[in-house]
């Protein structure tokens, strides 16, 4: 069957559209990079669309995070050998969850994405791999290069430390209700990169701080994070906007600073 109904309402609150395409759900299922056993956490599995996919593999030993009680419900009523958690994902532990690496999946709710992204970094040691489907302009956004008018904060954080593949777009019809928007499926796979070579804290910040002006040049975006008679802003890089610069550049930037602020 290539259509399914839902038989739980999407709630506009949670920013549910449930997927009803089963080939697509078995694309973004089969979109992890697995090497052996792994723990995988899906987030919102909704009624399982995606669920029952991830269920036939067996190499993985799924665990489910859903904050829709009604969802919950169905879950644990047609999927009985799968581990479900109610509650936020943003505010979960996830160290009491995994004692070892996992990866992630899902097809996440379009108004917290971003959010998900940054919660992923802080355990980006704990997570090799994570696919899913996001709104189309964040995916595109995330996965750009530098000098691309979309590259910004989430492009350079997340491609510090993983490998970012925009897999394939997802029209609107494909869900119930449909979304506004198009939607994509993204890939990130961790790098070699253990630690960057910086302050990781304070290249946040310069990345955020710089971004957050980027239609101004580094100089007047982020002359509040050093003494206004520093010298350093005699550097040519100075001159550029933010979308300009790769990750290494941003590293560098960040060495800099941190210099100027001793």
């Amino acid at each position: 069957m290539r259509n399914y109904t839902s038989p739980v309402r999407a709630k506009k609150h949670l920013g549910q559209h449930f997927l009803k395409d089963m080939e697509v759900a078995r694309r973004i299922a089969e979109s992890l990079v697995l090497d052996g056993p792994t723990s995988v956490l899906e987030i919102g599995p909704g009624t399982g669309v995606l669920t029952q996919f991830l269920l036939q593999d067996e190499r993985i030993d799924l665990t489910a995070i859903e904050l829709d009680t009604e969802s919950v419900a169905y879950l644990q009523e047609h999927f009985p050998q799968l581990r479900v958690i109610e509650g936020d994902f943003l505010k979960l532990d996830l160290k009491t969850i995994f004692s070892d690496k996992y990866c992630v999946i899902g097809n996440f709710p379009y108004n917290i994405s971003s959010q998900i992204f940054f919660k992923m970094l802080d355990h980006k040691d704990d997570i090799p791999c994570l696919a899913g489907m996001i709104q189309k302009e964040v995916a595109e956004r995330i996965a750009a290069p530098p000098g691309s008018k979309t590259y910004g904060i989430l492009s350079v954080l997340m491609q510090a430390y993983y490998k970012i593949e925009y897999l394939f777009t997802v029209h609107e019809h494909v869900f119930d209700p449909p979304p506004k928007v198009k939607s994509a499926v993204i890939r990130f796979t961790r790098n070699d990169v253990a630690k960057i070579d910086c302050n990781e804290q304070l290249f946040k910040a310069v990345v955020k701080t710089a971004f957050n002006q980027r239609r101004k040049t580094l100089r007047n975006s982020l002359k509040s994070m050093v003494d206004k008679d520093t010298s350093i802003f005699t550097n040519p890089i100075f001159d550029l906007r933010p979308e300009r610069l790769d990750v290494a550049t941003f590293v560098a930037l960040t060495n800099m600073i941190e210099k100027a602020q001793e």
